[in-house]
């Protein structure tokens, strides 16, 4: 429960990783490590947290977090049931830049590449038509050995530093800077929001989590993700919100109690400041992208 060096194990026979990740959940704490990470979400949904950005993720995503990172995927709170029958999947690729020798970057027909490696360090969430080229290559990195999954990777970056159908999440900055304390204070802090965001919190609870009087707290948070508390809050609320209106089983009404607003004209706009569109404009646009699936 804190932000710290995180190893990615490798054997002296491989100068980048890949892992498959097949579990009840995934691996929930607040962290961060040297390595890039590339992770396809195979199966589950959740929270996502990268630096400062705050989503949520699904099967078929791609993200792509940059060296030193804080980041944590957090799975929906049915995953944490016992005999639910879920599951998390994941495929990842982690590899440093510095991998490739400091020469390889500064050849000029790699100028893309070394300017994408600077867009990688905040953080990128993959689109379409990216996405999908970029995870069949990467489900066939696990099928490759030696030069054939060097290549592929290879392959994969060069497509990714076209920069076409690719989001930057978190903002300019460092982030390397957590020290353990920090780490653990925010990593309490995450976890009990992502727990309990359907219900209304008062600065002084989640003050009380990070051991802090509440003018403190908000104060730290502010400084430390460079956003309020009550701006992460509404986010995670609006991010959950999202995925419930790609469902049919729920009112608008119904969707916005169900994520912690008490006041549906208060939902509404907090929806539309963050997306730049109402609710019923968001479930329109999912409903007829589905109809032309």
């Amino acid at each position: 429960m804190k932000i710290l060096p995180f190893k990615i194990p490798k054997t002296s026979q491989e100068s980048f990783r890949l892992q498959e990740d097949q579990e009840i959940h995934f691996y929930d704490h607040l962290h961060q490590h040297p390595e890039v990470q590339l992770t396809l979400i195979l199966e589950s949904e959740g929270k996502v947290i990268v630096g400062d950005f705050v989503g949520t993720f699904k099967p078929g995503d791609i993200f792509l977090i940059g060296p030193n990172l804080p980041h944590v995927f957090r799975n929906d709170s049915k995953y944490y049931q016992e005999d639910a029958g879920q599951f998390a999947h994941s495929i990842t690729v982690f590899f440093e830049w510095q991998s490739f020798g400091e020469k390889f970057l500064s050849m000029p027909e790699l100028a893309h590449l070394q300017e994408f490696s600077k867009l990688s360090a905040r953080g990128l969430f993959l689109q379409e038509p990216v996405r999908n080229r970029v995870a069949q290559l990467m489900k066939q990195m696990f099928r490759k050995n030696g030069m054939d999954r060097l290549i592929v990777l290879l392959k994969i970056l060069n497509i990714l530093s076209e920069n076409k159908g690719i989001e930057a999440l978190a903002s300019s900055g460092v982030y390397n800077d957590f020290d353990e304390v920090d780490g653990k204070k925010l990593a309490d802090i995450y976890r009990f929001t992502m727990n309990e965001f359907h219900r209304k919190i008062s600065l002084d609870e989640v003050a009380s989590i990070a051991h802090m009087t509440t003018n403190s707290f908000c104060r730290y948070f502010k400084k430390r993700t460079r956003k309020s508390y009550v701006d992460f809050l509404t986010e995670i609320r609006i991010g959950q919100a999202r995925k419930l209106l790609q469902q049919d089983d729920l009112s608008i009404s119904q969707i916005s109690l169900e994520v912690g607003f008490n006041n549906l004209s208060n939902f509404n706009r907090k929806f539309r400041e963050l997306c730049s569109i109402t609710p019923t404009e968001f479930r329109r646009i999912q409903e007829n992208k589905s109809i032309a699936a």
